[in-house]
């Protein structure tokens, strides 16, 4: 015990001489401009997160639909409504709320319309409880506008707004290596980072997977690897891949955002898969005897969709066999991502235990070549196509046929299977999307390592901040020594001959889309650059080699505008019901789309081959 804890109760002694002070008609005066009086909302700020509802000990707050405000990513279309009859006024749900839209004034005194109008809170002697039972800032208050009472302090958070930053290799150290860049979070900063999260759910609504990530979060807080890993696999089975490169919707509508910086939410995915060794995943996840049904179904590509579907068919029994064209699984997160964002042993974690329940892997057997779609339909009970988009697309410049005008994901390709090929001095790459910054990076470390030094340009039509690619890819690319032009278009390709470039002219992009919002650049052709090279890459777009599927089959296939497979809610193929398919070729490139797309489907050719209905 200290000092203070004996003399604070003698404190109250300064006032023993006072005069009492009694207010006779309480119900004629408001409370001091900071009384904590009834609740007000902005429901334009308010996001429905529910962190308000959570942290009430008195359940006098719940969340519910309101006419006019519609659900969408980062907000859940509900707004809080309080009973006064539980609310004891702590303020608990002010001080936790993640976009300072809750407050409360300093009104006190109750008065409802008509017969009642008289009457103050007494739920058991006056009125219905419907009485005192509302949904704050949206039934017309005389408080609404008060603008004195009770609100959040400045700089005072429940929560840290600043997220805990992975360590990662300096510039110095990574420039001229394909070593992974980012360390991983330790023990103690992962549980740091779990300890923002207020567990509000609006990030699984935004995740295409839907993953329990308030719960895995709270398994890193509890440091309890072996739960957070079994409610990782619930939803999705690459958490090494996905905790690495996932797209991260999640993290832009974070409800602690809106204060501040989002949570790690892929980061701390990562934490729990990097901490559990992979000889304990099948006696942690149960899977040492999975009971067999039968049926085989057959899996085109082994990507996200493909693994996927790959896991969730095994588990249920089905036997599963994967044909991959290349050497080795992980089709685009191998062959398209750099080793030094997602190193091969990490993938390799995450299909090998996918192979431990029983699925076959058959690399380097293209689909279309060494076996048909038609007898895959013969062979087995159902067929799932994942394959990824591994064409890349042309800017249809004259002379961007030439030899020394490439692909960036073809040299992508080339580098993930550690083939030699050209890297020159000078190169000049056209994009500005993640897969431009990747074989942007990627020459920069090849010429570094080569020549001692670098010299490639990444240009691209849109500006800065508005690139389509990550912020920190972009910053990380110049740091390594890239030179990044955004705002500027291929005009031209200049050659000397059928073997040597001269170089590309760009001009100023004043504007990409016109007013319809179709793709229609216009240029200054007044302000130019010229960027030498003896090598230009085009990083535009990627497209899908559907040459596997006979034209017969493919007539019968409905294609949307952007020739994405048109398939149900379940990935089944319309007019081909043997048929699923999922990831790139039906929603487009990305990783954690692609899981679900798998997951769903696997769900879908289980109904379709027992006949299930919903």
């Amino acid at each position: 015990m200290s000092w203070k804890d004996v003399l604070y109760p003698f404190s109250v002694w300064k006032n023993i001489l006072k005069d009492p002070v009694t207010i006779r008609k309480p119900e004629e005066r408001e409370g001091s401009s900071r009384y904590r009086g009834f609740h007000i909302n902005d429901l334009e700020k308010c996001i429905g997160c529910g962190t308000c509802e959570e942290i009430c000990q008195n359940a006098a707050i719940d969340l519910v639909p309101v006419e006019g405000i519609v659900a969408k990513p980062g907000d859940s279309g509900l707004r809080p409504r309080v009973d006064y009859g539980r609310c004891c006024w702590c303020a608990l749900c002010v001080d936790i709320c993640t976009t300072n839209s809750l407050g409360m004034s300093n009104k006190f005194r109750w008065s409802v319309e008509g017969e009642n109008a008289d009457k103050a809170i007494d739920r058991e002697k006056f009125g219905s409880p419907d009485d005192y039972l509302f949904v704050i800032g949206a039934e017309n208050k005389y408080w609404d506008n008060s603008e004195m009472g009770y609100r959040k302090p400045d700089n005072y958070d429940l929560t840290s707004p600043v997220r805990v930053n992975m360590d990662h290799l300096s510039a110095l150290e990574r420039q001229d290596s394909f070593i992974e860049m980012m360390k991983g979070y330790s023990k103690e900063q992962a549980q740091r980072e779990a300890d923002r999260c207020v567990e509000c759910g609006i990030c699984t609504a935004a995740c295409p997977a839907h993953m329990g990530i308030p719960a895995y979060i709270k398994a890193v807080r509890e440091d309890d690897m072996e739960e957070g890993l079994r409610i990782l696999y619930e939803t999705n089975p690459l958490p090494e891949i996905c905790g690495r490169i996932c797209t991260h919707k999640c993290e832009t509508v974070c409800s602690i955002g809106n204060k501040g910086e989002p949570l790690s939410i892929r980061w701390l995915k990562r934490y729990i898969a990097d901490n559990v060794p992979s000889e304990k995943y099948k006696e942690i996840l149960g899977t040492d005897k999975i009971e067999q049904n039968g049926k085989k179904v057959a899996i085109v590509g082994s990507g996200p969709s493909g693994l996927s579907a790959a896991h969730y068919l095994a588990m249920m029994g089905y036997e599963v066999t994967i044909f991959e064209a290349l050497p080795e699984a992980g089709g685009m997160m191998r062959y398209g991502i750099p080793e030094y964002r997602l190193p091969y042993d990490q993938i390799d974690k995450d299909v090998n235990y996918i192979l431990s329940l029983g699925v076959t892997l058959k690399t380097n057997t293209m689909v279309g070549k060494e076996i048909t779609l038609e007898q895959l339909k013969e062979q087995y009970d159902a067929v799932f196509a994942g394959t990824g988009l591994h064409m890349g697309r042309s800017t249809m410049l004259e002379n961007a046929d030439h030899k020394k005008v490439l692909q960036s994901i073809d040299l992508l390709r080339k580098i993930a299977l550690g083939e030699d090929f050209y890297v020159p001095e000078k190169i000049v790459v056209i994009g500005g999307g993640n897969v431009a910054m990747d074989i942007t990076r990627s020459l920069a470390r090849i010429q570094r390592k080569k020549y001692g030094r670098v010299n490639i340009t990444a240009t691209c039509l849109e500006p800065h901040g508005g690139m389509l690619a990550d912020e920190e890819e972009v910053v990380e690319a110049r740091e390594e020594g890239a030179t990044i032009t955004p705002a500027y278009g291929p005009q031209r390709i200049d050659i000397v001959d059928d073997e040597n470039l001269k170089g590309l002219e760009v001009a100023k992009c004043l504007a990409i889309f016109d007013k319809e919002g179709r793709f229609s650049p216009k240029f200054d052709l007044d302000d130019r650059q010229f960027y030498e090279a003896d090598m230009i890459v085009e990083s535009i777009g990627q497209g899908a080699d559907l040459s596997y599927i006979p034209k017969q089959l493919n007539d019968n296939i409905e294609y949307s505008p952007r020739r994405q497979i048109v398939a149900d809610p379940d990935f089944q193929v319309k007019n081909q019901p043997w048929l699923f398919v999922g990831g790139d070729i039906v929603k487009g490139p990305d990783v954690i789309t692609g899981i679900s797309n798998g997951h769903l489907a696997a769900v879908g050719i289980d109904r379709y081959l027992n006949k299930k209905e919903d």
